[in-house]
C-alpha cells in the first residue's frame, strides 16, 4: 500500500498489515523492501500508540484490555524486522534493534509480564560458566516449547468449539447463546495473547543476547582496521590465515605417517580369515564382505575416492559392529566348512587303510636296516675296547710292583 494510504489506516488493520509483515520475514524471508515496509507500518503503530495513550505507566497487565494486549508486541516485531535490514554499518543496525528490545522488556517487566528467574537473570547479566549458560539456554527453550504448545492448543479449541457452534447453529438456532459464545473467545483471545507476549519474552531475551555478542565482535574487528581502509586489513588477515592453514596442514601431513592408527577390521570373517593364515591384514581392501557404510547418499552411492570422503561418510557411524552376513549365509558358510573337514577327514582314513600305507608298516625300510647295522657296529668296538683295555688295567701299571 502507498504511504497516503498507510497513513489514513486504522491502529488495527496497520497492525495485522505489520504483523503478517513479521510473519513473513520471519518464517520464509523477504526482500528489503517488504522488510523496510514492515519496520515503516511497526512505527506508525508506534506513534499512534503514544498518541492515543493506549498503556499507562502505573497500570498492569490485569488492567490493560484485551484488545489492546497485542500492541505490547509492536517494539518487539520492530526490533527483529530492524535486525533483518541489510545495511553497510551493521552496528547501527544492532545498536537500534537492541534498543527497541530493551523497551519491550522494560516495558513487559512493568507490566508484571516477565517472570521472576528471568527478571533476576536479565538484571545479572550473562553467566560466566559454560554449564550455566547451557542450563540457561535448555530452560529457556523448554518455556517457549511449553508457550508454543499451549498456543496449539488454544487454536484447537477454539477451531473445535466454533465447528460445534456452527453445527448447533444450524440445528437449533434459537438455543445458541451469544453472550456465552462471545465470552468464551475473549478469555481464549486474552489467553492466547498473553502466552504471545510470554513467547516474545523468551525470544527477546535469546536475540537481545545474540546481538550483543555480534556487536562485540563487529567492534573488536573494526577496532584493528587500520587508517588506510578495509581492503589493506581484509588482505592482511586472509594471508594471515592463510600461513596458519598452510602451515597446520603441512605439520599434520608430517605427523599423520606417524599418530595415524592402523585400520580396525570390522568384519568378523576376514578377521577368522586373518587369525586362521588364510589372508593377510594387507588384503583388507580386497575381501568381500565390505562393512555397511553410513552417510550422505552422494558419498554412499558413488566411489570414494580419497580419505576425505571416506572420512566424511563415516560420520554417522554405528557405536557396534554389524554383521557382515546374514543367519543364513552363516549356515551355509559353516556347512561348507564341515563338508571340506569331514572330505579331509575321510581322505586321511582312506590313506590310512591303504596297502602301502600298510606295507610301510609291516616290513622295515632301508633306513631301519641302516639303523640296525650301525647300533651292532657300535657294540663290537665297544667290546674290542673293553678287550683290549680290562677294568683296573691303568691303575695296575702305576704302582711300584707292578
Amino acid at each position: 500500500m502507498g504511504e497516503c494510504k498507510m497513513e489514513d489506516m486504522p491502529l488495527p488493520s496497520l497492525f495485522e498489515q505489520a504483523r503478517k509483515i513479521h510473519t513473513t520475514a520471519t518464517e520464509s524471508g523477504a526482500d528489503q523492501e517488504l522488510v523496510r515496509k514492515g519496520c515503516e507500518a511497526l512505527g506508525k503503530c508506534e506513534d499512534m500508540i503514544n498518541k492515543l495513550g493506549l498503556f499507562s505507566a502505573n497500570e498492569t497487565k490485569d488492567d490493560i484490555s484485551t484488545t489492546s494486549l497485542k500492541y505490547i508486541l509492536v517494539p518487539f516485531y520492530l526490533a527483529e524486522l530492524t535486525e533483518k535490514i541489510a545495511q553497510d554499518d551493521r552496528i547501527q543496525i544492532l545498536k537500534a534493534s537492541q534498543a527497541k528490545l530493551k523497551d519491550f522488556l522494560s516495558f513487559c517487566e512493568a507490566m508484571e509480564l516477565v517472570p521472576q528467574d528471568e527478571l533476576e537473570s536479565y538484571k545479572q547479566g550473562p553467566p560466566k560458566s559454560v554449564a550455566d549458560q547451557r542450563a540457561r539456554k535448555i530452560a529457556r527453550f523448554k518455556c517457549q516449547r511449553a508457550a508454543e504448545s499451549k498456543l496449539l492448543e488454544i487454536k484447537e479449541r477454539k477451531e473445535r468449539r466454533g465447528r460445534s457452534t456452527k453445527a448447533a447453529a444450524l440445528s437449533t438456532p434459537v438455543e445458541v447463546g451469544e453472550e456465552e459464545v462471545l465470552g468464551d473467545d475473549g478469555e481464549e483471545e486474552r489467553e492466547a495473547w498473553l502466552t504471545t507476549i510470554s513467547l516474545a519474552i523468551y525470544k527477546a531475551l535469546d536475540l537481545l543476547e545474540m546481538l550483543k555478542k555480534e556487536e562485540e565482535m563487529l567492534s573488536s574487528i573494526k577496532q584493528r582496521q587500520p587508517k588506510d581502509g578495509d581492503k589493506e586489513f581484509s588482505k592482511d588477515v586472509l594471508d594471515e590465515r592463510a600461513k596458519k592453514a598452510e602451515a597446520w596442514h603441512r605439520d599434520a601431513a608430517a605427523r599423520a605417517q606417524y599418530i595415524k592408527p592402523a585400520q580396525p577390521i570390522t568384519c568378523a570373517t576376514f578377521a577368522q580369515d586373518v587369525l586362521e593364515g588364510r589372508a593377510k591384514v594387507s588384503q583388507a581392501r580386497d575381501h568381500k564382505h565390505q562393512p555397511v557404510i553410513f552417510g550422505p547418499a552422494s558419498l554412499v552411492n558413488g566411489s570414494l575416492t580419497n580419505e576425505r570422503e571416506r572420512m566424511a561418510a563415516q560420520i554417522f557411524q554405528p557405536g557396534f559392529r554389524l554383521p557382515t552376513m546374514s543367519i543364513e549365509e552363516a549356515g551355509l558358510r559353516e556347512m561348507e566348512m564341515m563338508n571340506k573337514w569331514q572330505e579331509r577327514n575321510a581322505r586321511l582314513m582312506e590313506e590310512a587303510n591303504s596297502s602301502w600305507y600298510k606295507d610301510r608298516k609291516s616290513r622295515p625300510g632301508e633306513e631301519d636296516d641302516q639303523d640296525d647295522d650301525a647300533a651292532q657296529e657300535k657294540a663290537r668296538a665297544w667290546d674290542d675296547w673293553k678287550d683290549d683295555n680290562p677294568r683296573g688295567a691303568g691303575n695296575k701299571k702305576l704302582t711300584p710292583c707292578g
